[in-house]
């Protein structure tokens, strides 16, 4: 089991076990009860100018790399780093934990980026 990511827009399904939002904004027309989420994590989510600079870039495919490193050094060191060692904990009380975005692009987001982080840190990941 581990960890697993998926739209929040997505229907909740019984095999996403505890389900965490990892945005900082709540998802534009989507009810509490429909994102049936379990936690949300904000924090984990990247920093306000990061996820600014991100949504603005004109060459989204050339500045993913970018982003993606400015993120992971955010989840070692900067502000996102507490909420990523709570996330981690979480697998210890947890089967399974899916982890809930906004983004449309299911490659090119956050949670891809932190779903790698995860792993590299030893936590299980399926994809």
């Amino acid at each position: 089991m581990g960890f697993a990511a998926k739209r929040v827009y997505d229907p909740a399904a019984a095999t996403d076990g505890y389900r965490v939002l990892v945005d900082r904004l709540w998802p534009r027309g989507l009810s509490k009860e429909r994102a049936a989420v379990d936690e949300w994590a904000k924090d984990v989510a990247p920093s306000p100018e990061l996820r600014t600079e991100w949504h603005h870039a004109a060459d989204r495919e050339g500045t993913f790399d970018g982003f993606a490193a400015r993120y992971r050094a955010e989840l070692d060191e900067g502000g996102a780093a507490e909420a990523a060692e709570a996330l981690l904990a979480l697998a210890g009380e947890h089967d399974r934990i899916t982890l809930l975005y906004g983004a449309r692009d299911e490659r090119m987001n956050h949670a891809t980026v932190l779903l790698d982080w995860l792993a590299a840190h030893g936590a299980s990941v399926d994809r």
